[in-house]
């Protein structure tokens, strides 16, 4: 019997704003679609902590017994207005200073718009890989669906919900009534409205709220399509309606992305996909908070944007930044600190020690186990809005019992398919750490440690220093583990 029939999701809908029971179109298969990276540089933990959250929601959902597919889009095509470095626009033009990311991109490494899509995309999956982010079940590439989204395109304007302009479509905003449920932005607060949205630089608009859904190509500009309004590229939203639409039908479960796609992104999704079907988009969608970076926001002009490959050139584990995002509560904002990510890669050390230390059993022993409640409070914890710090205390509250070893292991795998925590494999782990770390620096943390157990705290410093000097740091952790990593 599955678990489910204990306990089912409740998660907190940024539509209806309230948190609330899960009930799937078909319960034989839920759909989720994930807005995707925009792949023309390296993708930031913020955004990664996004995925993650969307990874811990398809995980909760397979535990509870449902088939999912899960959708992730990669968008190779830039939606800026402009083209390349040689453009032909005055300093005064209105597209002068809106060059394309990935064609910018593109011109500085020398490379085409798809060689720089196809590295930034390998890069990523490599990323999600490292962290243990479930693969989607389809990627679905922007550059290849470009005839699914003119054929949006062209209903939209036969239902009268669109407009072209010399080679340019825009939605018909005012047209859409409903426009503005998911962000609150509606179309009675329009001076709110005017001054949130991306106000549109170009001039042959009805309307400054009305937003582009087929972009009029510049003569030089690298990527391109053929189209009923003339060589073009798509606007920034249709690509999403048009690959979840194809790939998830017309109304679907679950969309996620970051609280900072709610508005204009996912509202505009919403509408051009609601007025071309008729039908409701998305049953829920669920939101990641902000990541700050030591209490602020992330920019690069501050030099506080990190990759995976930052953190781990510092030292740390990538799945150590996983376990630092399952201490904060998906919607909440988190504070990334590189001193909280110590301490994450020290907690996920030691739970990585006891682990190894386990008996591993070879059959299951459902409904036998003494850890039986805690697997029900784990439950209970996931499906109450994903309460995945809770679940956490809930895990470390189960290894630091008495409980038969194999009782322990058996649960704590199980929990681990939430988690993500790659636990099953947690000797390897181990090793690994040990090979990279010096004999002499391994038998010289030994020493510390037993003076250290014996309160001549004193000595234990010279040799702490001593370590120091040989290169490497030491990270004591609340519960008395230890962590060693080499100074950059």
């Amino acid at each position: 019997m599955p678990l489910s029939i204990l306990k089912m999701l409740r998660i907190y809908n940024t539509l209806s704003r309230k948190i609330e029971d899960f009930k799937p179109i078909d319960p034989e298969k839920i759909g989720i679609y994930t807005c995707g990276p925009t792949v023309y540089r390296e993708v930031h933990i913020g955004n990664f902590r996004t995925y993650i959250g969307g990874d811990i929601l398809r995980r909760v959902l397979t535990y509870n017994g449902h088939r999912v597919v899960h959708v992730k889009n990669i968008t190779d095509v830039g939606h800026m207005r402009n083209i390349s470095g040689n453009h032909h626009s005055s300093a005064n033009s209105p597209q002068a200073d809106q060059i394309d990311p990935i064609i910018e991109e593109a011109i500085k490494k020398g490379k085409t718009p798809q060689e720089i899509a196809e590295h930034f995309t390998k890069l990523y999956l490599s990323d999600e890989k490292k962290l243990n982010i479930l693969p989607a079940t389809v990627y679905p590439k922007a550059t290849e669906h470009v005839k699914e989204m003119i054929e949006i395109i062209k209903v939209l304007l036969k239902k009268g919900f669109a407009y072209e302009t010399n080679g340019t479509v825009y939605f018909d905003v005012k047209k859409f009534k409903s426009y503005g449920k998911l962000s609150g932005n509606t179309l009675d607060k329009m001076d709110n409205l005017l001054k949130a949205v991306r106000v549109s630089l170009e001039t042959d608009k009805k309307d400054s709220i009305d937003f582009a859904l087929w972009k009029k190509a510049e003569k030089d500009r690298f990527m391109k399509w053929e189209s009923p309004w003339g060589e073009g590229f798509p606007g920034w939203h249709i690509e999403c309606s048009a690959m979840s639409i194809k790939y998830l039908g017309d109304s679907f479960d679950i969309h996620t992305g970051g609280e900072d796609l709610i508005f204009p992104h996912h509202e505009d999704e919403i509408a051009q996909s609601e007025a071309a079907t008729g039908q409701k988009f998305a049953n829920y969608w669920a939101h990641g908070g902000y990541l700050l970076v030591d209490g602020e926001k992330m920019s690069r002009s501050k030099g506080n944007v990190y990759t995976i490959l930052d953190l781990e050139k510092q030292g740390f584990d990538p799945l150590s930044f996983r376990y630092l995002t399952l201490t904060v509560h998906y919607k909440s904002k988190m504070n990334f600190t590189f001193k909280a990510l110590e301490a994450a890669q020290t907690a996920l050390n030691h739970l990585r020690e006891i682990v190894s230390q386990y008996d591993v059993p070879k059959i299951s022993r459902d409904g036998q186990r003494s850890s039986a409640e805690h697997e029900k409070r784990f439950l209970e914890a996931i499906n109450d809005d994903l309460n995945i710090p809770k679940a956490l205390s809930i895990v470390w509250e189960m290894v630091k019992s008495d409980f038969p070893t194999p009782d322990i292991a058996e649960s704590l795998f199980k929990f681990d398919k939430i988690l993500g925590l790659d636990l099953e494999n947690a000797k390897s782990y181990i090793k690994k750490e040990k090979e990279t770390v010096p004999e002499k620096i391994m038998e010289l943390i030994a020493q510390r440690d037993e003076l250290r157990k014996n309160k001549r705290y004193n000595l234990a410093d010279q040799v702490r220093h001593k370590i120091e000097k040989l290169g490497y740091e030491i990270q004591d952790g609340e519960d008395g583990s230890t962590n060693v990593k080499k100074i950059n």
